[in-house]
């Protein structure tokens, strides 16, 4: 996921302003001879990566947003990729490979929800040892070709090589059948923010996974199968691009981080109003159990693939998207008026 928006139409480029706590400004990132990734974080390896970048001229959306659109041909391409790594995204022992193959389509397809656009195909790569059993790949494509069939799409290409763990990188090419592409850094003050799809249930599925026998789990399936396979709000988005929403994100990394792209692309503030964000039955007795709020998990958990969108005051927001929250003029984004800690998923991060 790349925080930011970069949109041109004339050619010029300017690098994005993925957050408040970055710049592309290399002088005020850290010295890369002495740094790492881990030590400057994820947005700034981005930043580094496009800053002073110029666009070809058929990009429309460029690095910035949940996917890229590119003009072939007269018609609008939205691509994105995703990669999932074994034992980072995934694990043999509580995934089946049908499960990884369905995630692995999920979060590309929710990436092109998020612009308002369908799945057409997807190209799937794949590392693996040598010793990794043709059962396991044949169950992988099964979960690929089941999830790309859920919206009529398909698997048209890619590539296989022997790696140190098992690794499925997926891109996926949609179609915005005419629509203009809903990006990140189209909120506006006086906007509402909505939310479609349920919030939580992968962070409890993963504690689930993490604290809890197999024979325990049978009461919280729901949670569980969802981190295992998440199911994204695919037509949702359709929805929103069709009531003409300002802007929208899938919540891939959680709400609360996912929102604050959304601010900093469109430097506004965004406030989320807990009274108005429902907590799954589930999520709360999982909660309960592990002693946690679980706001935090609805707030910060990520890997659910919800959608959350913006639309104008007077619009009516288009089922099954739910009023949460409000945007003003200022930055960042806030709960109930207050600024909180940042939560939610962010690559290199630590995980001691």
């Amino acid at each position: 996921m790349i925080a930011g928006d970069i949109r041109s139409d004339d050619v010029s480029f300017t690098a994005p302003p993925y957050s408040n706590a970055v710049t592309t400004d290399r002088s005020d990132l850290p010295n890369v001879s002495d740094a790492t990734v881990s030590e400057i974080g994820e947005f700034s390896v981005i930043a580094r990566a496009t800053d002073q970048r110029q666009q070809p001229a058929d990009v429309q959306v460029g690095p910035g947003d949940d996917a890229a659109v590119v003009t072939i041909d007269g018609a609008a391409v939205v691509a994105c990729v995703d990669t999932l790594v074994e034992g980072r995204h995934f694990r043999v022992d509580w995934s089946t490979g049908s499960d990884i193959g369905r995630k692995a389509i999920a979060q590309n397809a929710a990436d092109l929800a998020a612009m308002g656009a369908i799945p057409v195909t997807f190209l799937v790569s794949l590392g693996c040892p040598a010793d990794t059993s043709v059962a396991f790949t044949d169950d992988l494509v099964a979960g690929l070709w089941a999830e790309a069939a859920r919206f009529g799409a398909g698997i048209s290409g890619g590539d296989l090589v022997q790696s140190d763990q098992i690794t499925v990188s997926v891109t996926a090419l949609g179609s915005l059948q005419g629509r203009t592409a809903v990006l990140r850094s189209g909120a506006q003050p006086g906007d509402v923010v909505a939310v479609a799809g349920e919030l939580g249930k992968s962070a409890a599925g993963l504690h689930l996974l993490a604290n809890m026998n197999s024979d325990s789990l049978a009461p919280f399936v729901d949670c569980v199968h969802v981190h295992r396979v998440p199911d994204p709000p695919y037509t949702a988005g359709i929805a929103a691009a069709n009531a003409g929403a300002h802007s929208m994100i899938d919540t891939s990394d959680g709400l609360l981080a996912d929102l604050s792209h959304v601010a900093a692309a469109s430097q506004v503030r965004v406030d989320i109003e807990t009274a108005l964000l429902p907590i799954p039955s589930a999520v709360a007795e999982v909660a309960e159990m592990a002693g946690v709020d679980p706001l935090d998990w609805v707030l910060g958990g990520g890997e659910d693939h919800a959608l959350v969108a913006t639309f104008a005051s007077h619009q009516t927001v288009p089922a099954p998207f739910r009023r949460v929250g409000s945007v003003s003029a200022g930055s960042g984004v806030t709960v109930d008026g207050a600024r909180v800690e940042q939560r939610g998923w962010t690559s290199w991060r630590r995980t001691e």
